[in-house]
């Protein structure tokens, strides 16, 4: 374990407070929304928003974080902001005002991803860069475990106190910010003179990116303009009859199994190959999509998450390495910030086009389709996307 690194260590333990935090919330937004008068159109706006600010600003804070050569203080700032934007969403509930705080909260996700993603491949070599990724995706994810348990316990014995809760998740979000002062900035020797960064200036790096970064991240992206949010299959576990306590165990029981599973997937990539694992995922995804297009069976369905879950620790962390593998070294935060802030882009376009397909043919094509996609994305993988094991400098 001597891969894991104090630093990767600091990182993922600030990844696992502030999951806990922004976890604790994701079952009791929706209703405390509708509580204070939101509708749901007002949601789709609010969440669409939020997304795209997240989305553009990670390519962005890349970009300037490689061209000022620092990394630390865009992670600080990025956690407590998302800190911050937790208590603001109970102090007042003026749709102004909540625009405001979840912008905020989307906007430290853009601004810390990238710096933060650099940080983690620099901590690693070429050999440990997927167990590295893999370690804190699975603390990462470990607090989408916490947060939700520990808002149905409080709901249970408060119910319908929502606003309390979101005044409770500030409580992680300060031992997050916290634990990251604990990061130190690393002086490398470079070359780089500082420069402008214009907001759409990650866009350039595009055209002088290496070929297989164009051939991974396009295949990734088609993907994920087809793989809708998580919602969707809450929806379909919905009606096959679950009640909500039972939904949001659901979704406890696939984070914990993705949680499990992180770690030994990112060891097993980089002995077998990132490529791989990641498209063995994808076929796993399909199975799973085709399965919920289908069953109806409870019992069924917990077998179908626990693959689900595989297949995110088989894709999330290990699509990181990956990239930061193919790409200089001097260009990390901006290759992996173009990349999350195209996905953040696509991941809102494919939840219109599944709930319109949802709606106008229902949910069993919506899930085929969805499922065929990613077959086709591992076949395009392990066609044209060649195992790059050496980085370029």
């Amino acid at each position: 374990m001597r891969y894991i690194t104090k630093t990767v260590w600091i990182l993922s333990l600030v990844s696992l407070f502030t999951d806990t935090a922004s976890e604790m919330l994701y079952p009791v937004m929706p209703v405390y929304l509708k509580e204070i008068g939101f509708s749901v159109i007002l949601i789709g706006i609010l969440e669409g928003l939020a997304e795209a600010t997240a989305g553009l600003s990670k390519g962005y804070f890349g970009k300037l974080s490689d061209n000022n050569n620092k990394r630390v203080p865009f992670v600080q700032t990025g956690y407590a902001l998302s800190a911050i934007s937790k208590p603001m969403m109970a102090l007042f509930v003026y749709p102004l005002w909540i625009f405001f705080a979840r912008t905020i909260d989307r906007f430290g996700k853009g601004i810390r991803t990238g710096a933060r993603d650099a940080i983690l491949s620099n901590e690693a070599t070429t050999q440990t860069k997927a167990r590295v990724f893999g370690f804190h995706r699975s603390m990462d994810t470990l607090g989408a475990v916490l947060g939700p348990s520990l808002a149905l316990l409080y709901l249970y014995y408060y119910p319908h106190d929502y606003r309390t809760l979101f005044f409770i998740a500030f409580f992680p979000g300060v031992l997050a910010i916290a634990i990251s002062g604990l990061l130190k900035e690393k002086k490398e020797p470079t070359n780089k003179k500082k420069m402008n960064t214009p907001f759409f200036s990650f866009l350039g790096y595009w055209k002088q990116s290496p070929a297989t970064y164009k051939k991974l991240v396009a295949g990734l992206l088609v993907f994920t303009l087809f793989n809708s949010s998580d919602v969707f299959l809450l929806l379909r576990v919905k009606e096959v009859g679950f009640d909500d306590s039972s939904v949001i165990a659901v979704y406890i029981f696939y984070n914990l199994i993705y949680a499990l599973f992180s770690f030994p997937l990112g060891m097993l990539a980089d002995k077998i190959g990132l490529k791989s694992v990641f498209v063995a995922g994808l076929v796993l995804f399909g199975i799973v999509y085709i399965g919920m297009a289908f069953n109806t069976n409870i019992y069924l369905l917990f077998s179908l998450f626990s693959l689900y879950g595989i297949y995110a620790a088989a894709t999330e962390g290990i699509s990181k390495a990956w990239i930061t593998n193919i790409t200089s070294k001097k260009d990390t935060a901006t290759a992996i910030g173009t990349f999350t802030g195209f996905q953040s882009i696509c991941t809102l376009l494919a939840s219109s086009l599944t709930g319109l397909i949802w709606y106008q043919f229902g949910a069993a094509l919506a899930f085929i389709l969805t499922a065929g996609i990613s077959i086709l994305i591992a076949f395009y993988l392990i066609v044209a996307v060649p195992e790059t094991k050496q980085k370029h400098n």
